[in-house]
């Protein structure tokens, strides 16, 4: 469901959307609807505020404040809120060159190709190469290793179909990818914020129907 005007155009799983006009496309802009509602001052308050909440920690992509904070982000996003200075970002937050917007990367398991992504426009917020290098080789060879993984779901239909084993196949990609999905909130995401005030990062793989109750940080 990822709209024209909206932040991550390019990757409907970053918003956590289906496609326009899809039951969980109105569900969503029902949750949205009390964001829309907030006149321009107090919405950037509350991004600036909840900004102040994320600090210092990594954060689940499907934690409930990080859902309402990517609503409401969205919202500010099309009125420009970080751009016409409505509101100021904790101190900690720089602006990024994607959008203006606080610097809030997100990590995706495409993160070799697509570098870090804004959590507020959903563009590349810090390219592969140029995230810092103590973190950028182990974030390439963790998205490497899942690439193989989460293809099992996308197998072509003639290479599915004869084999009797690709429940098994599709099961065991599930459970590894849930596996590297808990390595990069545990391992991964906490060292880059030696260099961001707050990191997001993703915990499910809809394609190989892994939720992010099954990621496992113990």
């Amino acid at each position: 469901m990822i709209l024209d005007n909206s932040p991550g155009q390019g990757d409907n799983r970053l918003m956590g959307l289906q496609q326009p006009e899809s039951p969980f496309d109105r569900l969503w802009q029902e949750y949205s609807a009390v964001f829309r509602d907030f006149d321009d001052l107090t919405l950037g308050r509350w991004l600036s505020q909840t900004l102040g909440q994320f600090e210092g920690r990594v954060w689940r992509l499907s934690h409930p404040l990080v859902g309402a904070y990517r609503m409401a982000a969205r919202i500010g996003f099309d009125r420009q809120i970080w751009q016409r200075r409505v509101a100021t970002a904790p101190q900690a937050y720089t602006s990024s060159n994607c959008c203006s917007s606080p610097c809030l990367p997100l990590i995706t398991r495409d993160v070799a190709d697509q570098g870090l992504v804004c959590e507020h426009c959903g563009e590349t917020l810090v390219p592969f190469d140029e995230i810092p290098e103590t973190v950028r080789e182990p974030l390439g060879d963790w998205s490497r290793r899942y690439k193989p993984v989460h293809q099992v779901a996308h197998w072509e239909e003639s290479r599915t179909k004869p084999s009797k084993q690709y429940e098994k196949h599709f099961d065991d990609a599930g459970d590894k990818a849930a596996l590297l999905l808990a390595e990069a909130g545990k391992k991964l995401a906490p060292q880059l914020l030696d260099y961001y005030p707050a990191v997001f990062w993703e915990d499910h793989d809809e394609c190989l129907e892994v939720a992010p109750e099954e990621i496992d940080l113990v």
